[in-house]
């Protein structure tokens, strides 16, 4: 009992840790795909908002999303976790440290605001962006959370979600999509109605982002077992392991097809973010698939990951990451998915549970959007906006290039 305590709390930090590290892959993707005037901006975002994911799940967001749900809406807010002294007295019956598994949860609320922070990039206001950050972890993450893996009213129906396509990315995919019609196209993105693409500074720093995020990837889905001590826990851990790269896979060879065959040559971000997609997909179900099923589950997300993104552009709404189509779009496809290799799992129940998801979390993000937009403002000025967050907002380059005849101080704050 006491070795499988060890193994399991240790299993799930080292997972929890793994997963921690697709910060830094969000970070360098995202500091890839905005152009080189938005680097350093985009730098602080990230590291910020895993910060305060960090501390508002620490207050509040964890007991919402599992103290005293059964079978409601959200947990006691105002309580404590973490008792292990019954461990120290020799009762292992938890399976694992109690602050192993808030670690663990707590790294994932990040990478929901993480999509967040993609999509919004170059125009949005620091401080705004951050307090929606506040909001999104300490609350509509944790609430919308607490309906599956707290316990509540959607795992009583008997939805399904191993990793998080719905809990952690579509919530992700939601709050963005919202702040994104909401906030604006960046300025010439669109010109005379049609699309403009916009280079980003590091293509680079894009591909070793993904490759960040592809192996973090293992301790999300691989972690969300939760234990690791019994035969049937190892080898579902490995099982996981492998539909979760195989499904990657299958979404890079998909989408590099797919820009061949649309425009007679390979699309780099396209090609990156199919592997996203087939992670994304993969990630409601990674256990019960066969190989074979999980790379044609991912072969897919790509697919609709491409579907979204050419249906963003002809509504007009700038995604600079791609995020929306990657978390959001593959996320509802891997939601639906599930049904394919689970038996017990429902078609109908699990539509259920992604549009009272995307219901909650996107009304609750309108509001606050909104609320926001009409009192400090979430957007740069024009003027702000075309020098650059870096130097408007911070007062830095991320880097020692020629921007032009710019004043030595700031642009100061509206």
């Amino acid at each position: 009992m006491e070795t499988g305590f060890l193994l399991n709390t240790f299993f799930l930090l080292i997972c929890g840790a793994m997963v921690m590290f697709m910060a830094a892959g969000f970070a360098m993707l995202e500091a890839g795909m905005v152009r080189s005037k938005s680097v350093a901006v985009i730098l602080v975002k990230n590291i910020a908002l895993y910060a305060i994911a960090g501390l508002m799940f620490y207050v509040i967001g964890y007991n919402l999303m599992f103290t005293d749900v059964d079978g409601g809406f959200f947990g006691t807010p105002m309580t404590f976790f973490g008792d292990d002294t019954a461990a120290l007295n020799g009762d292992y019956s938890a399976g694992y440290a109690s602050y192993s598994f808030w670690f663990f949860q707590m790294v994932f609320v990040a990478t929901a605001a993480s999509i967040v922070s993609g999509t919004l990039a170059e125009r949005i206001k620091l401080w705004p962006f951050l307090i929606f950050v506040a909001i999104l972890t300490g609350i509509l993450y944790p609430i919308a959370g607490s309906w599956v893996w707290g316990g509540g009213w959607l795992s009583e129906m008997g939805f399904s979600d191993f990793a998080g396509s719905t809990v952690v990315h579509s919530v992700g995919g939601w709050a963005a999509l919202t702040g994104a019609i909401i906030l604006g196209a960046r300025k010439g993105r669109f010109n005379d109605g049609r699309p403009r693409a916009i280079a980003g500074s590091s293509l680079p720093q894009v591909t070793i982002g993904t490759f960040i995020l592809w192996f973090g990837w293992f301790g999300f889905n691989g972690g969300s077992q939760l234990s690791i001590a019994t035969t049937e826990d190892a080898l579902a851990v490995a099982k996981i392991f492998a539909n979760t790269n195989v499904a990657a896979a299958a979404g890079v060879v998909t989408a590099l097809l797919i820009s061949q065959f649309k425009t007679g040559r390979i699309d780099v971000p396209m090609v990156l973010n199919g592997a996203l997609a087939g992670l994304v997909a993969i990630t409601a179900g990674p256990l019960l698939p066969s190989l074979g099923l999980a790379a044609v589950i991912g072969a897919a997300g790509a697919v609709v990951m491409t579907l979204a993104t050419a249906l963003l552009e002809k509504l007009k709404i700038d995604d600079v990451v791609g995020a929306i189509p990657v978390h959001l779009a593959a996320g509802i496809w891997g939601t639906i998915a599930v049904v394919l290799s689970d038996p017990e799992a429902s078609l109908i129940t699990q539509i259920i549970g992604i549009l009272s998801v995307g219901l909650f979390v996107s009304v609750s993000s309108i509001i606050i959007w909104a609320v926001m937009k009409q009192s400090i403002g979430i957007r740069l000025h024009l003027s702000k906006e075309e020098i650059g967050g870096d130097w408007s907002e911070l007062g830095v380059r991320a880097y020692n290039l020629d921007f032009g005849d710019y004043s030595t101080e700031p642009i100061a704050a509206e």
